[in-house]
């Protein structure tokens, strides 16, 4: 059963890709050398590909290792915005400086932002870079996601004819792609020996220089204070698009009146529960994966509930608002802010080294049914503390 799906996998991710060079004629495989999508026989060629270098199967395009100032400002854009979305390369084989059949092989992603920062740090080497078709997402999610995985590398092994370009059988993957790599499977398929190199691509050219060896530095995941806060802008991105209907949601339901909307009721009732949404999404999605080592607790989830209810605390005690008077408006404070902050954290965990795939799924088994009964519960007693405004209960 297991290799059945190991060769279901295997066909799907051939037939998935447009640049796999083999094609079926009359019921037999034929290698196809180029076809229109792959790196070499693009038409319009991006200013990266700074040439082409000569094999036995035909020509690989020779990619830059300088960044230019469109690369930069493509990272900025794939930050901050959907971009990343479509921020991919195509899949295939490269080459930096002027490799021969004794050069290494290195194995990457399609995700630009990543292909980029492999190629920067080979400045000066000459290597051969093997693109994996992970649909545009970078080494880490990809190997989590699967699209960096087993399957895929035994495809581009096969159909970029690796072999017969070069002489060794020795290829590199990313240590952060390890989760989605059987090395002996790919060893068995392909006959090339998968090795994990470091963490940082920096450290590259140093692990290569050491005869393949990494030094315990160079195999720490690190997840400092900047690592966290450059993830935040990409998160917040995503949230207002949502957080415009909330206030408008907001601002129509404290104006709502039995004779219509009445805008002072909006705003003077209103203004306050969107000032404590915008500060549940800052706390959720900015401040508790900056403040992750020393929020109590291993679980996302729980670190976001409770920076969520430490802002609802001093936000209410700054606003005066909800007050004694109001009790169903200062429940629902307490319990809908401080979840949103602890749903919004929770998104982040896939991407930090706090846990692993496994960890992820049981947090969100747990956590997802008290988001949706905790939702639940604060709509009703909306609907009950304005019915009881009109009088009606």
């Amino acid at each position: 059963m297991i290799k059945l799906k190991f060769k279901n996998e295997l066909e799907q991710e051939k037939s998935s890709s447009c640049c796999d060079g083999v094609k079926t004629v009359s019921g037999t495989e034929k290698i196809v050398l180029q076809t229109p999508c792959c790196p070499d026989a693009a038409k319009d060629k991006p200013a990266w590909i700074t040439g082409s270098v000569m094999t036995p199967v035909g020509s690989v395009s020779r990619v830059s290792t300088d960044l230019s100032r469109a690369d930069h400002w493509g990272h900025i854009k794939c930050r901050i915005s959907s971009f990343r979305n479509d921020y991919a390369i195509k899949p295939g084989l490269y080459a930096v400086g002027n490799p021969d059949q004794n050069a290494d092989v290195l194995v990457s992603a399609n995700y630009k932002f990543s292909f980029d920062m492999l190629r920067k740090e080979l400045a000066g080497l000459n290597a051969w870079i093997l693109v994996l078709d992970t649909k545009g997402i970078n080494v880490w999610c990809a190997a989590g996601k699967g699209t960096f995985g087993t399957a895929a590398l035994i495809n581009r092994i096969t159909t970029t004819r690796l072999k017969d370009i070069v002489a060794h059988r020795r290829i590199i993957v990313p240590q952060l792609g390890a989760p989605g790599v059987s090395a002996f499977r790919v060893k068995a398929a392909t006959g090339f020996n998968v090795i994990f190199g470091p963490v940082l691509a920096k450290d590259l050219p140093a692990y290569v220089a050491a005869g393949y060896k990494a030094t315990r530095e160079m195999r720490t995941v690190t997840f400092s204070l900047w690592d966290r806060l450059v993830l935040t802008p990409i998160e917040l991105h995503h949230i207002w698009k949502q957080f415009f209907f909330y206030v408008l949601l907001t601002l129509v339901y404290f104006g709502l009146a039995p004779s219509g909307v009445i805008f002072r009721d909006a705003f003077s009732g209103g203004l306050p529960f969107v000032f404590m949404g915008f500060m549940a999404v800052i706390t959720g999605a900015v401040m508790t994966p900056l403040c992750l080592p020393v929020i109590p607790f291993r679980s996302f989830a729980i670190k976001g509930w409770l920076a969520g209810m430490l802002m609802i605390l001093l936000s209410a005690t700054a606003l005066s608002v909800p007050n004694q008077q109001n009790m169903p408006l200062l429940i629902f404070s307490y319990l809908f802010f401080p979840l949103v902050s602890s749903y919004l954290a929770l998104q982040f965990t896939g991407a930090t080294t706090f846990t692993g795939i496994t960890g992820v799924k049981k947090e969100l088994k747990i956590a997802a049914p008290i988001y949706i009964g905790g939702a639940a519960v604060s709509m009703i007693i909306l609907i009950i503390y304005k019915l009881d405004e009109w009088r009606i209960i």
